[in-house]
C-alpha cells in the first residue's frame, strides 16, 4: 500500500490528531434529497416537482392577467381571476412540455436526469452529466425552444376558428404569445439559457475545447443580464412594449425595475454557476481514489483499540480495517468513533465495536476517478470506504473528509 496518496499523518489517538473530525463526523450521511417542492408525477421515470416559488408566480400571473381580462372582457366580473388562474396553470404546463423535451433528448443520449422542477420564472431539467459531443449539446439545448415554438403554432391554429373577444380566444392568444416569448427568450445566446448552451456547443465545435465554449457563453450571459437590467425598464418606459409613456404609473415603473433586477440576477447567477461547474468538471479527473486513499492496517475484530492504534502508528497508517481469520475485510473502523473513546478505556475496547460493516457499495476500486468516483460515493453514503485492487486485495481506506478537501481544492484551482 505504499503507492497511496497518504500524507503519513497518524490516526487520532495514535501519536497525533486529524483536523476536520468531530462528534458528528462518524455518522453516515443521508443521501441528498432529490425533492424541491411538491411532487407532481414521474413522466419517463423522472420526478417533476413544483417549487414553492411557483405558487407566488402563479398568484402574480393570476392577478396581472385578471386585470388585463377586465379590460378585454369586462362582463366577467370576479370570474376573470378563475380564467386567469387557468391561464397560469396552462402556461406552466407549456413550460413543463419545454422541459420534457430536454429530458427526452437527454434520456435518448443515455444521460441521467435527476429531476424537473417548475419554479420562479420557468423550469429546469437537472441533467447530471455533460454531453459527450458539441452536436449532442446543441440538440439538447435546441429541443426546448423548438417545442415552445411548436406549441405556439398549435395554439395559433384553433385561434383562427374562435372569436377574438371570447374567453377561448383570449386564452389561446395568451398561450400562443407566451410560448413564443419563452422560445425567443431561451434562444438568447448566453448561459444559463438554452441559446447559451447552443453558443457553447458552437464554440466547443470550433475550438475543440468545451471549457472555451462555457467561458464564451457565460460572459455573453453576463452581458445579457446587464442588458436586461438596464434595457427592460427603458423599453417599458419608452412604450416600446406597447404602453404609452403617459399611461405608466410610478408603481408600474417600480414593478418593471424589480422584474428586470430579478431576471438579471437569475441570468448572472446562472452564468456564474455554469462557469464554476465547468471548472469543476475540468479538474474532476484529478480526484483519484488511489491518490486519496489512506494506508490501512488489518486487525482482527477482538483486537483492543490501543493495540490496533499502536500497529497503525508503527506502520505509518491512518486507517484500520477489521478482517476475519482468513484476512477477508469485514468492517472499517470509523475515525470519529476512535476520537470518542477516552485513552484510558482503549485497552478494553475491541475494534469490532467501532467498525462499520462493509457493504458492496462501500468497496471502491482503486482506479476509480473523477465523476465516476463521486457517483459511487453518492450512491452509498458513508464516512469511510474500503479501497480494493482489481484482484480484491485491500489497498486502503478512503475517507469522505479527504474527498471533500480535494473537491474544494479542485474548485479553487484556475482553469488551464
Amino acid at each position: 500500500m505504499d503507492e497511496s496518496g497518504d500524507s503519513g499523518r497518524p490516526l487520532p489517538g495514535a501519536g497525533g490528531s486529524d483536523p476536520g473530525t468531530g462528534p458528528d463526523k462518524g455518522k453516515p450521511r443521508r443521501p441528498a434529497d432529490p425533492g424541491g417542492g411538491l411532487l407532481m408525477g414521474r413522466p419517463f421515470g423522472v420526478p417533476v416537482y413544483v417549487a414553492p416559488s411557483w405558487f407566488v408566480v402563479a398568484a402574480l400571473i393570476t392577478w396581472v392577467f385578471g386585470g388585463q381580462l377586465d379590460r378585454v372582457l369586462p362582463g366577467l366580473g370576479g370570474a376573470r381571476y378563475l380564467v386567469a388562474l387557468f391561464f397560469a396553470i396552462a402556461f406552466y404546463a407549456s413550460v413543463l412540455v419545454h422541459e420534457l423535451a430536454h429530458t427526452v433528448a437527454a434520456l435518448h443520449y443515455k444521460l441521467p436526469v435527476r429531476r424537473i422542477q417548475l419554479q420562479f420564472f420557468g423550469g429546469v431539467s437537472e441533467i447530471e452529466k455533460e454531453s459527450e459531443t458539441p452536436g449532442r449539446e446543441f440538440v439538447l439545448a435546441f429541443v426546448g425552444p423548438l417545442l415552445s415554438l411548436v406549441l405556439g403554432g398549435l395554439f395559433y391554429i384553433p385561434l383562427q376558428f374562435v372569436e377574438a373577444g371570447t374567453i377561448p380566444g383570449v386564452l389561446l392568444a395568451g398561450l400562443m404569445i407566451s410560448n413564443l416569448i419563452v422560445a425567443a427568450f431561451n434562444l438568447l445566446p448566453g448561459l444559463p439559457l438554452d441559446g447559451g448552451r447552443m453558443l457553447r456547443a458552437v464554440v466547443w465545435k470550433i475550438t475543440g475545447k468545451p471549457m472555451s465554449g462555457t467561458v464564451a457563453a457565460a460572459w455573453v450571459g453576463r452581458g445579457l443580464a446587464v442588458t436586461v437590467l438596464v434595457g427592460l425598464p427603458l423599453l417599458t418606459h419608452t412604450g416600446a412594449l406597447g404602453n404609452a409613456t403617459s399611461e405608466i404609473s410610478g408603481f408600474e415603473t417600480v414593478t418593471d425595475a424589480l422584474l428586470a433586477a430579478i431576471l438579471a440576477g437569475i441570468i448572472w447567477t446562472g452564468a456564474g454557476n455554469s462557469l464554476r461547474m465547468a471548472r469543476l468538471r475540468e479538474h474532476l479527473p484529478d480526484l483519484r481514489a488511489r491518490t486519496l486513499t489512506r494506508r490501512a492496517v488489518p486487525v482482527e475484530s477482538a483486537t483492543p483499540l490501543s493495540e490496533a492504534l499502536r500497529r497503525a502508528n508503527e506502520a505509518g497508517a491512518r486507517a484500520l480495517v477489521v478482517v476475519d481469520g482468513q484476512g477477508n475485510p469485514k468492517g472499517v473502523v470509523r475515525e470519529a468513533a476512535i476520537v470518542g473513546v477516552p485513552e484510558h478505556r482503549r485497552p478494553w475496547v475491541a475494534v469490532s465495536g467501532l467498525a462499520q460493516d462493509i457493504t458492496d457499495g462501500m468497496k471502491v476500486p482503486a482506479e476509480l476517478a473523477g465523476e465516476a468516483l463521486l457517483d459511487r460515493l453518492k450512491a452509498t453514503p458513508a464516512t469511510e470506504y474500503l479501497v480494493v485492487e482489481d484482484t480484491g486485495e485491500i489497498y486502503g481506506v478512503l475517507s469522505t473528509v479527504d474527498v471533500e478537501r480535494a473537491f474544494v481544492a479542485a474548485m479553487a484551482r484556475p482553469s488551464a
